[in-house]
C-alpha cells in the first residue's frame, strides 16, 4: 500500500524580526529565524539537557558533563534556585556545591555551552518553587512587576551576575542563553520587565527564553523579545488522579507545540481575551522533553527508554528544531538549614516528592549511571549534530490523516522535506499499548518511492531520501542514518527491516552485518542496531564501545561502567580495537532484618505519607565502596541513614533500587521501609 503525504504550505521564513541574537569575539554569530536557529549563517539544531549543579556534588560535575557531551548534548541547562543560595535573607552562598561559576567553567572544559534558568521562580519540584521562605513573608505580591518585588529580583539577578561575570557568549564564554521565570502564562509585561532588568545588570546573551506552554493558546509573552520553548511529557505525576491517564498524544506526529498537561497543577484556565501565541514567528524549540519523570507519592511513573526515544523522534519529525530534555541528568536534593528543599504538600504545593531523590530514572541517573535511554537518545543526537543543518530548514509534512493515540493499527508517519529531499519519520509505538505491525508499506514522498517494508509494532525510525552525499545521490535508504566522518556515513540497521541503499537506480543490500561498502568516494558503514547504541563521537573521532558507554575526560577515553573495557576507533577504513584494564571489586550487600527500630528516623514523616504505615528496618553493610548494590524490597517509601544522616530515599516504582556502595561503606547504615499499600497509581 502506498503511503503518501499531505500538501504542505509552510509560513514564510522571517529574519531579523526578533530582538535576539549576538556574536562573540571570534566573530561567531547566533541568530534566530522564524523556523530555526542559525550559527554563523548556517542552520543550527542543538541538543539541550537539564542538569542541576546544586543537586550534585562539585567533584562530580566535570565527569558528568563529559558524559552529557558524549551523549550528544550541546547545551547544558541548569536552574538557579534562590532558596539554595539565600535560604536566610542576606546570607548568600555560592560556595562548594552551590558555585555556579565553577559549574559553568566545568561545562566549558567539557565542551558544552550553558543555559542559565534564572527564575526568580523556578518550580523544578523545589520547595516554594525555589523561593526562599523569607520571601513568602513579604507584604507584597510576588511574580509581578511591583517595585518592592522587582527590587528583590534585582538583588537576586545581581548576585548571580557577579558570580558569572565575563562568562557570557559576547565575552567569549559559554553562556549562550538565559531563561526568564518559568511557567508564567499570563503576564507578558512582567517577562519583558525581567528581560530588561537582566540586560541592565549585564546578562547579555543571544537567546532569552521563556516557557511558552499554557494549553493550546500559549503563554502570554513579549512577542518580539523572547524565544518561547515548550515541553512534552508521556505522563503527569502531578495529576491529582490515581487512575491511568488516556493514551499520550505525544506519540502521534503533530506540529502543535503545547503540552496542555504540563504545569496543570500551577496554570490557570484559558483566558477569554482571544490571545493566541504567534507560533509562526518562532522556531519549534523545546526545553522539557521528558526523558524521565519525577515520581510523586501518589503517582509512580517510570519513563522507559523507548518512551523517551519515541517521544523525541516524534517531536523531531514534527518540526522540533531545538531538542531540550528535562531532566537529562538526575540529582539529589540538599537539605536546608531549616527545612528540606523538596516540593511537598506540607510546603503548600500539590505534590509530595522524595526529600532527596530527583529524577532517578532518566538518561543519566542521579549517581551517574547510563542505560538504554542514554544510548537510544544518542542515536538521535548524533543524527542532528551531523545532519541538523540539512534537517532544520525542512518543513514538517504530515500524513493525510492523523491517527488518534488509541489507534493501535494505523501507521504513524510524517516527513520533513523541501519537496525533493528529506527524511521520513515513523513511530509505530504508543506507551503502555501493544501496537500492530503494518505490512506492505510503500512510502511515496512525491519524488521518491521506497521499496515495500513491514513496520514492526513498537518500531520508531528515520529514513533518508534524495540526499547528496560526497558526490553521490542517495535515492533512499531503509536504514537509519547516525553520523558521518569525512566521506564515511554510519547507518543503523533497523530490527525487522532489511537495510537497502539505492544510489541513483542501483540498489545494494548488505549480506551480513556489520557491513562496509563503497559507492565511489562514499563509504557506507551499516551497524546492527544493538551495536549502534554504543557509537559515539568523541573529540572528532567515531568511537564504538564494546558493550559499554564511553566518554572523554581530560583527553582520555573512559567507560561509565566500572572495570575492564574495550572500544574501537574508526580510522577511515575500519574500526581499530583498544582495551583498558581497570581493577574493580564490586560490593556485596548484606541486609540484616531487625526486630525493632534502632532509632526513630528523623524524617519519618516521609515514611507515613498518605495513610499510617508500618515501618520495618534492616542493617546494611557492604564489602567494598565500589559499584552499586540493589535493594529489591517492595515498600511504599525507603530511606537509608548512614551514621544517623539521611543519605538516600526513594518512592518504590516496581524496580530494584540501585544505591552506590560508597554511600554505605564503612558507615553505620540502616534501611527503613514503610508498608506498601494499594492507595496510589503505579504501573507495575
Amino acid at each position: 500500500m502506498n503511503y503518501t503525504f499531505a500538501p504542505s504550505a509552510p509560513a514564510p521564513l522571517l529574519r531579523r524580526h526578533l530582538h535576539l541574537g549576538g556574536s562573540n569575539p571570534k566573530g561567531e554569530q547566533i541568530t534566530v529565524t522564524s523556523r530555526y536557529l542559525e550559527r554563523n549563517a548556517r542552520p543550527w539544531l542543538p541538543v539541550m539537557g537539564e542538569y542541576h549543579f546544586v543537586r550534585d556534588n562539585r567533584e562530580n560535575w566535570y565527569r558528568e558533563l563529559c558524559k552529557m557531551k558524549a551523549g550528544g548534548v550541546d547545551l547544558v541547562a541548569t536552574y538557579l534556585f534562590w532558596i539554595y543560595h539565600e535560604e536566610e535573607e542576606g546570607k548568600l552562598d555560592f560556595s562548594g556545591d552551590r558555585d555556579i561559576r565553577a559549574f559553568v567553567l566545568d561545562a566549558k572544559r567539557a565542551g558544552l555551552e550553558v543555559v542559565l534558568r534564572l527564575g526568580p521562580w523556578a518550580h523544578g519540584e523545589c520547595r516554594n518553587g525555589g523561593f526562599p521562605d523569607w520571601l513568602l513573608q513579604k507584604p507584597f505580591p510576588l511574580r509581578q512587576s511591583n517595585p518592592e518585588y522587582m527590587a528583590l529580583v534585582r538583588h537576586w539577578y545581581s548576585c548571580i551576575y557577579r558570580e558569572v561575570e565575563g562568562l557570557f557568549f559576547p565575552d567569549g564564554g559559554p553562556i549562550v542563553a538565559v531563561q526568564l521565570e518559568n511557567e508564567l502564562t499570563d503576564d507578558a509585561q512582567h517577562l519583558l520587565d525581567l528581560k530588561q532588568l537582566a540586560q541592565r545588570i549585564g546578562f547579555t546573551v543571544p537567546l532569552y527564553t521563556v516557557t511558552g506552554w499554557n494549553s493550546r493558546y500559549g503563554a502570554k509573552i513579549p512577542v518580539d523579545d523572547v524565544l518561547p520553548v515548550f515541553g512534552a511529557y508521556v505522563d503527569a505525576p502531578w495529576a491529582e488522579t490515581t487512575q491511568a491517564l488516556p493514551p499520550s498524544p505525544h506519540f502521534v506526529f503533530d506540529a502543535a507545540r503545547n503540552d496542555a498537561a504540563i504545569g496543570m497543577d500551577q496554570i490557570a484556565a484559558a483566558p477569554q481575551d482571544g490571545w493566541l501565541l504567534p507560533y509562526d514567528r518562532y522556531p519549534f524549540a523545546t526545553c522539557e522533553l521528558g526523558c524521565g519523570l519525577q515520581p510523586t507519592h501518589h503517582r509512580r511513573v517510570i519513563v522507559s527508554p523507548q518512551d523517551a526515544y519515541a517521544l523525541s523522534l516524534v517531536k523531531l519529525g514534527s518540526g522540533n528544531n531545538l531538542v531540550g530534555y528535562y531532566m537529562y541528568h538526575g540529582g539529589i536534593n540538599k537539605i536546608g538549614r531549616h527545612s528540606t528543599l523538596n516540593e511537598s504538600r506540607a510546603s503548600g504545593y500539590p505534590n509530595d516528592c522524595p526529600i532527596l531523590s530527583y529524577f532517578e530514572h532518566t538518561a543519566i541517573s542521579p549517581y551517574g549511571e547510563t542505560g538504554d535511554t542514554y544510548r537510544l537518545l544518542n542515536l538521535l543526537h548524533l543524527f542532528v549534530r551531523d545532519f541538523g543543518s540539512l534537517l532544520a530548514p525542512l518543513p514538517y509534512v504530515p500524513s493525510p490523516e492523523k491517527p488518534t493515540p488509541d489507534n493501535t493499527a494505523a501507521l504513524r508517519y510524517a516527513m520533513r522535506s523541501d519537496g525533493t529531499r528529506g527524511f521520513v519519520f515513523v513511530n509505530q509505538y504508543q506507551r503502555l499499548r501493544c501496537m500492530q505491525r503494518v505490512e506492505d508499506v510503500r512510502f511515496d514522498t512525491g519524488t521518491v518511492c521506497f521499496p515495500p517494508l513491514t513496520v514492526p509494532g513498537g518500531a520508531s525510525f528515520i529514513l533518508p531520501f534524495g540526499l547528496e552525499l560526497c558526490g553521490e545521490t542517495l535515492t533512499y535508504a531503509t536504514a537509519q542514518p547516525i553520523c558521518r566522518d569525512g566521506n564515511t556515513i554510519f547507518f543503523a540497521a533497523l530490527d525487522g527491516i532489511e537495510p537497502c541503499y539505492c544510489f541513483g537506480s542501483t540498489a545494494y543490500r548488505p549480506a551480513a552485518l556489520p557491513d562496509t561498502h563503497r559507492f565511489g568516494d562514499l563509504c557506507v558503514v551499516t551497524l546492527p542496531f544493538a551495536q549502534a547504541l554504543y557509537l559515539r563521537k568523541l573529540n572528532g573521532q567515531v568511537v564504538l564501545g564494546d558493550g559499554c558507554d564511553v566518554y572523554t575526560a581530560d583527553n582520555q577515553i573512559h567507560a561509565v561502567q566500572p572495570g575492564n573495557f574495550a572500544y574501537s576507533v574508526w580510522n577511515g577504513t575500519r574500526f581499530v580495537q583498544h582495551s583498558v584494564q581497570k581493577p574493580f571489586s564490586p560490593a556485596v550487600l548484606q541486609a540484616e532484618p531487625l526486630d525493632t527500630l534502632p532509632f526513630l528516623p528523623p524524617y519519618r514523616q516521609e515514611l507515613q505519607l498518605g495513610t499510617s504505615r508500618n515501618i520495618t528496618c534492616k542493617r546494611l553493610t557492604v564489602t567494598t565502596p565500589e559499584g552499586f548494590v540493589e535493594i529489591p524490597d517492595v515498600c511504599d517509601t525507603a530511606q537509608i541513614y548512614a551514621d544517623g544522616v539521611l543519605v538516600a530515599d526513594e518512592y518504590y516504582c516496581g524496580v530494584p533500587w540501585r544505591v552506590p556502595a560508597r554511600l554505605l561503606y564503612g558507615r553505620d547504615c540502616y534501611l527503613f521501609l514503610s508498608e506498601w499499600k494499594d492507595d496510589i497509581y503505579c504501573e507495575f
